[in-house]
């Protein structure tokens, strides 16, 4: 699962979809930006989020393609376990007991529970749809997600933003249109994805107010890596990854930790409202990759679909980050 489960943020804005930063500091890439960036960092800014979606996409794929050969919950237990050990030997060092403390135990268990068990649910999605119509369902999140931040975080949409979400969710109506030959299956999982994908991103904007990014995904890692290793304890009996498969279990850990890394240090330079579009560069980027490796081609309509999610919830990144600038 990529980038839209990730629990880096900035401040929060009125339409954007994308989760706030805490305010506490800590010497970690995950930091927040104190001054305006000059451009240079801006453009670097952007570069990292572009490298980080790619690294989800492809974490993505690669899910894919091993949930054809092997259980998911072995997968997702050496994903997490990885990204554990990842965290534990590499930035623990630095960050030390701030990487596990956290002011609201029992919401962040629930919140990486959640992202769990939305990694369990990705994986059998997976197994049934293709990777762009899977990512391109579960960008209803953004969507949802402004729309319940109204009655719920008393945040405010325009009518532009409204609009632009109504637009979204026809894009996600012609992907899951009857007729458009996804597994039926597949779709109501999917949908269960973005539902989760929604209340996980709900929670990251509350709890990233006392929060820090790296505690978040600490936990994430930790509740996700003991969750898995008990769900996989059944699938034992099934016969185990040769080295090839198991590299590529690891890699998955590997990738996603420094896929959230890299947000963590685009987050340093630039704003959240102008990295938030690149994060529609997922499906893009999962597109391309289920075509070159599964040879699937999205017909024009689900096109047109993965269109409209693009455009809409770009505009509205872009249209909060105008906002969000000081007069002059």
């Amino acid at each position: 699962m990529g980038n839209i489960a990730h629990p880096t943020g900035r401040p929060r804005s009125t339409s954007a979809a994308e989760p706030p930063n805490p305010a506490r500091k800590i010497p970690c890439p995950e930091a927040p930006v104190t001054a305006a960036p000059p451009a240079a960092r801006l453009l670097l800014g952007i570069g990292l989020a572009v490298s980080a979606v790619f690294l989800f996409a492809a974490g993505d794929t690669l899910t894919k393609v091993l949930t054809e050969r092997h259980p998911v919950e072995r997968i997702a237990a050496v994903r997490y376990g990885v990204g554990l050990l990842i965290l534990l030997i590499f930035v623990a060092p630095r960050a030390g007991r701030l990487l596990w403390t956290v002011k609201r135990p029992v919401l962040v268990g629930i919140r990486a529970l959640i992202l769990t068990l939305a990694t369990l649910v990705i994986g059998y999605t997976l197994r049934l749809l293709p990777v762009g119509e899977t990512i391109a369902i579960m960008y209803l999140a953004p969507f949802a997600v402004m729309a319940l931040a109204v009655p719920l975080l008393g945040e405010t949409v325009t009518r532009t933003g409204w609009v632009l979400a109504a637009l979204g969710f026809a894009g996600v109506l012609l992907i899951v249109r009857p007729g458009s030959a996804l597994n039926p299956a597949g779709v109501g999982l999917a949908l269960l994805l973005a539902a989760s994908n929604t209340v996980f991103h709900l929670m990251t904007r509350v709890l990233t107010r006392t929060e820090t990014p790296l505690a978040l995904l600490f936990w994430v890692n930790a509740i996700g890596a003991s969750f898995f290793l008990v769900a996989a304890l059944p699938t034992l009996d099934a016969p185990l990854p040769d080295l090839t498969d198991a590299l590529m279990m690891a890699a998955l850990g590997a990738i996603f930790t420094l896929g959230h890394f890299l947000f963590g240090m685009a987050y340093r330079e630039a704003p959240t409202s102008l990295i938030a579009p690149v994060n529609y560069l997922h499906f893009v980027w999962a597109t391309l990759m289920g075509w070159s490796l599964f040879g699937h081609i999205p017909d024009t309509v689900t096109l047109a679909g993965m269109g409209l999610i693009l455009v809409s919830g770009s505009a509205i990144a872009v249209m909060a980050h105008v906002m969000s600038r000081p007069p002059r």
